[in-house]
């Protein structure tokens, strides 16, 4: 990890202008962080009865729920989300902070073992210490919440670095800490260099590491903390397949996995990315999504209005992710709608639909991290799932039928971390999310996110 310069500035992806910038951290304040992060946890959090600690939390999570239009006009200035989407995303963050707080005590409940002759045993979840998330811009709230929820129930407490490019989210979510009465140094934000993260890794009151990234983010952090005996969890990048095997409403299938594609403009790492469709419906299936491709025209994400779209988070995003359809194209790739670039310095780039991708083109190797529907045809069961599995990603996959032992079947032979069945995706503050292979390791949400960075203590008491 290189002391690569970073600046952390707002701007917003529909026009191009910048709209503020921050200051990056200090060694001094880096150090100064890490010394209120460590002290809380010895002295005001991590010895706090877990009662006092769920409340706070708790009122921290009501505070996303409370100021959920100021934090979506944010996030809509900073990365384009359309403000409905990111009033959403605010809310659905306060329900993850409620959920770990209302069901604490049965998360962290001792787990009784079998243990010889008059003797007990159990399995106690207790805090390891200060833990650093490393979090990324296309949910701004929602991927801080899964990280610093559970953390922050269990006892540890946070230092949490947010992408450059939206400052004006983590400086907001670090005031809610204060406003909610979280003390000094439980939750605190740093604006730091990647050299300075590095180091934040190595420094041994840090007990652990978060990232939500790129691969190439994974592999810098996963590293540096191996090489610092650190724990680390990583969740990367997704090429999620997406089979439809029949249906009795082309269109509607259709439509939905459009919709699907088209939220947060693509921009999530369990989007469906790859629609692997049966030759029987495949011709049909397309011809829908051009048509809704088709009738698309740019439009203001802070005053969206039904048929259009908004901008993706930066102008280089949308000139990388037009350089792999160009690139799929050139090779034989069908273009059948969007694709193109509106003139800068926005940041829109028509939906698109693609069908005909091979092994050869950087659209079948490589994340689309936008507004892209790639069509696959397939004739029978085992095609669909070769195909699927045929990525170097194994984040989700969601296969649709209406025969539900089909759907089931099929999905039982995904290698990923989270297979669907006759649903986008299954999602809720309960559910885990995470995969396998390139996308990364380790669970966030529900009753396995809060194991990550807990000391399973064994408690063992003879006689």
């Amino acid at each position: 990890m290189t002391d690569t310069p970073l600046t952390y500035r707002s701007v917003n992806p529909a026009t191009g202008v910048e709209l503020r910038r921050y200051d990056t951290a200090t060694d001094a304040e880096v150090g100064e962080a890490l010394d209120r992060a460590d002290a809380a946890y010895r002295n005001a959090w991590g010895t706090l009865p877990l009662a006092e600690r769920t409340a706070r939390v708790a009122a921290f999570g009501q505070l996303f729920h409370d100021r959920a239009d100021e934090l979506a006009a944010i996030a809509t200035e900073e990365m384009g989300k359309s403000l409905k989407e990111a009033a959403g995303e605010a809310r659905f963050s306060g329900d993850i902070f409620a959920y770990y707080a209302e069901h604490a005590a049965t998360l962290l409940a001792d787990q009784p073992l079998i243990a010889p002759g008059d003797a007990t045993a159990v399995v106690q979840r207790r805090p390891i210490g200060v833990v650093l998330g490393i979090m990324p811009w296309n949910y701004p709230y929602y991927q801080v919440a899964r990280f610093a929820a559970p953390n922050l129930v269990l006892g540890n407490t946070v230092v949490l670095k947010h992408a450059e490019s939206v400052p004006g989210s983590a400086a907001l979510i670090a005031g809610l800490a204060r406003e909610a009465g979280l003390p000094d140094g439980v939750y605190t934000n740093v604006f730091a260099t990647h050299e300075q993260i590095g180091r934040i890794i190595e420094d041994p009151r840090v007990q652990g590491v978060s990232l939500t990234g790129s691969e190439r983010a994974g592999s810098a952090v996963a590293a540096r903390a191996g090489a610092a005996l650190k724990k680390c969890v990583l969740e990367l990048g997704g090429s999620d397949s997406y089979i439809v095997l029949d249906t009795d409403d082309v269109a509607a299938a259709a439509q939905q996995a459009w919709a699907v594609r088209l939220s947060n403009m693509g921009q999530a790492c369990n989007s469906n990315k790859r629609l692997i469709v049966h030759e029987s419906i495949a011709e049909a299936f397309i011809a829908e999504l051009t048509l809704a491709a088709k009738n698309l025209v740019p439009g203001d994400p802070s005053d969206p209005t039904p048929g259009t779209y908004r901008p993706l988070s930066s102008r280089a995003a949308a000139e990388s992710l037009a350089a792999q359809i160009q690139d799929a194209v050139e090779q034989g790739a069908t273009l059948h709608a969007g694709g193109t670039l509106e003139p800068g310095p926005g940041a829109y780039l028509a939906p698109a639909v693609l069908s005909g991708v091979t092994p050869q083109m950087r659209a079948y190797r490589e994340e689309l991290f936008g507004p892209v529907a790639v069509v696959y045809t397939v004739q029978d069961e085992d095609e669909a799932v070769a195909l699927a599995n045929a990525s170097a990603y194994g984040l989700g996959g969601a296969v649709f039928s209406t025969d539900a032992e089909r759907a089931r079947r099929v999905a039982e032979r995904l290698e990923v971390g989270m297979a669907n069945v006759n649903t986008p995706a299954g999602e809720g503050t309960q559910i885990p999310f995470g995969g396998v292979k390139r996308s990364g390791f380790g669970r966030e949400l529900g009753p396995l996110g809060i194991d990550e960075f807990a000391n399973k203590r064994v408690f063992y008491v003879e006689g």
